[in-house]
């Protein structure tokens, strides 16, 4: 597997070093605070702890580091995500200050953060306020860092809101039919707009379950809900995946194009939750042969093709089969989380 370990660094290379790029956009590069570092940022931390390799544990200090002096973003969905990778970087260096700054973001969640009916936590970004919205992307940006320094400070209370904000995640945006995601739910006009089973949307789930569970202890029947709801997902994703061994931008939608980081996605969660005996281990085919796929996506340099620029809710499937495919920080975030699973994963 030793290539694909060389493949993975390349990959999540192309990105590190990706900001002295005049042609980057703002998804793929290192320099902003927000959601696509935030994915890259995680990638790299497990990583650095499945490999000890120091120089991905450096980079990751000295871009907090950076940023820390330059002053926190105003808070939302989206801006909590790199704290992810920064309370688990708190466990391997307690600097004080990462822990102040972590247990301050979280009072804010718990506290302040603008919320729906039934005490959702809004989707609310740095570009849009989502009034009375939940998406399923909250799960991986907002509510893992909640509950992880639920448990790195010992805050119940903080580990109780992030299992119920699964649950009501999953009351909203889990189909009970297919298993499948919808992107979001509003309460003001309660619905799922076009019920649209969007790819990425979907995969946050998928990932999202097996790093809280990895996370917390949510209680035996928490768990086991949460992981039916898995089992429901990959079910279908299975008998979805195209030929190509990716996924569908619109899973449903053979007329969508296939995506590379929600295939990235759905394949790591899989083999992760097969390794950790979540699912049957049939279902690691599957991911295999999403990883199988994915390599004909990436360009020679580490470049990540394919992958589909940030999307805001839609409720038509024109809507997500118009998004246009560009580098992402996610979408190489995502592969290389997928390579390194694919080639490291059988160590624990």
């Amino acid at each position: 597997m030793e290539n694909y370990i060389d493949l993975a660094e390349k990959v999540i290379q192309r990105l590190l070093y990706a900001g002295n790029d005049p042609e980057t956009n703002d998804h793929f590069s290192m320099e902003k605070w927000e959601w696509p570092q935030g994915v890259a940022l995680y990638s790299l931390y497990l990583y650095y702890k499945k490999t000890g390799k120091t120089k991905y544990l450096d980079f990751i200090i000295d871009w907090f580091e950076r940023k820390i002096k330059e002053g926190l973003p105003e808070k939302n969905v989206n801006t909590v995500a790199p704290l992810l990778a920064l309370i688990h970087l708190y466990e391997i260096k307690p600097d004080q200050r990462y822990l102040d700054i972590c247990k301050k973001w979280a009072e804010w969640i718990v506290s302040e953060m603008p919320r729906t009916d039934e005490w959702g936590l809004q989707h609310i970004t740095s570009d849009l306020v989502n009034d009375g919205q939940i998406w399923a992307d909250t799960l991986f940006m907002t509510v893992l860092f909640l509950a992880k320094t639920g448990a790195v400070t010992g805050n119940r209370d903080y580990i109780e809101q992030s299992i119920y904000q699964f649950l009501l995640h999953i009351r909203y945006l889990s189909d009970p039919v297919t298993g499948l995601w919808y992107h979001g739910w509003t309460f003001g006009e309660r619905h799922n707009y076009g019920k649209i089973f969007w790819a990425r949307g979907n995969c946050w789930y998928t990932i999202g379950t097996v790093e809280f569970l990895d996370i917390i202890d949510s209680g035996e029947a928490n768990r086991e809900y949460l992981l039916q709801v898995l089992k429901n997902q990959i079910t279908t994703l299975c008998k979805l995946q195209d030929k190509s061994g990716l996924w569908h931008t619109v899973l449903n939608d053979e007329a969508s194009y296939v995506e590379t980081s929600a295939s990235a996605g759905f394949a790591y969660g899989i083999m992760k939750a097969a390794r950790r005996g979540y699912i049957d281990k049939k279902y690691k085919e599957y991911a295999e042969k999403a990883v199988k796929g994915i390599l004909s996506k990436i360009d020679r340099d580490g470049t990540v093709h394919g992958v589909s620029h940030g999307t805001p809710l839609g409720s038509t499937v024109e809507h997500y089969r118009n998004i246009q495919c560009v580098p992402t920080a996610y979408g190489q975030g995502l592969t290389f989380l997928m390579l390194v699973e694919y080639a490291l994963g059988s160590g624990g």
